[in-house]
């Protein structure tokens, strides 16, 4: 596995190393002392989610927030989308700034996502299936979001905002500012 740093604190991108041959390909997604011995992190994964969705969904952006924040470490399984982390830790030099990668199954690179981060990500290909490890368990009561089309924010989805489908939930959240004033 490689480790490759982002221009944000403690936001990897993980390359595995994948191997081919004729009858398909076979990697280690995750292994606690390489992973550890790479990042000088020692995270403990409590929880595994997965979700399916189709083309132009957009999920996010979204955290956990105090006691019950998340660490996470994120993949494609089947697909394609931009996967996107917001440093939304008050105290840190990177603050509102965001790491977006293209995450799929041809390159099967990963995305760790620190404690304070927002995520989110969009789906580029037909259909995706996405995984991810967290290191604390989910507490309705702890989440917390903001709208994805933030001004401040200013990211780019790689596709037409008429081509997004976003929850009702997603499209009332408030602005970067707003949450973190």
């Amino acid at each position: 596995m490689k480790i490759i740093h982002t221009d944000i604190e403690g936001c990897f991108i993980l390359e595995p190393k994948v191997i081919v041959d004729n009858r398909g390909y076979f990697f280690e997604g995750y292994n606690e002392h390489a992973f550890r011995e790479l990042t000088g992190l020692d995270t403990k994964f409590v929880q595994d989610n997965q979700s399916y969705s189709t083309k132009g969904v957009l999920r996010g952006l979204h955290a956990q927030s105090g006691e019950h924040a998340q660490a996470k470490l994120v993949r494609v399984l089947q697909g394609r989308v931009i996967d996107v982390a917001v440093d939304a830790r008050p105290d840190s030099d990177t603050f509102g700034q965001h790491v977006a990668v293209e995450l799929s199954d041809k390159n099967q690179l990963q995305l760790f996502v620190p404690r304070g981060f927002l995520h989110g990500f969009v789906v580029l290909s037909d259909q995706v299936s996405f995984f991810y490890k967290c290191d604390n368990y989910y507490h309705k009561e702890s989440e917390e979001g903001v709208i994805f089309n933030d001004e401040d924010l200013n990211i780019d989805w790689k596709l037409d905002p008429t081509e997004l489908i976003v929850s009702e939930k997603d499209l009332i959240l408030p602005t970067f500012k707003h949450l973190y004033k």
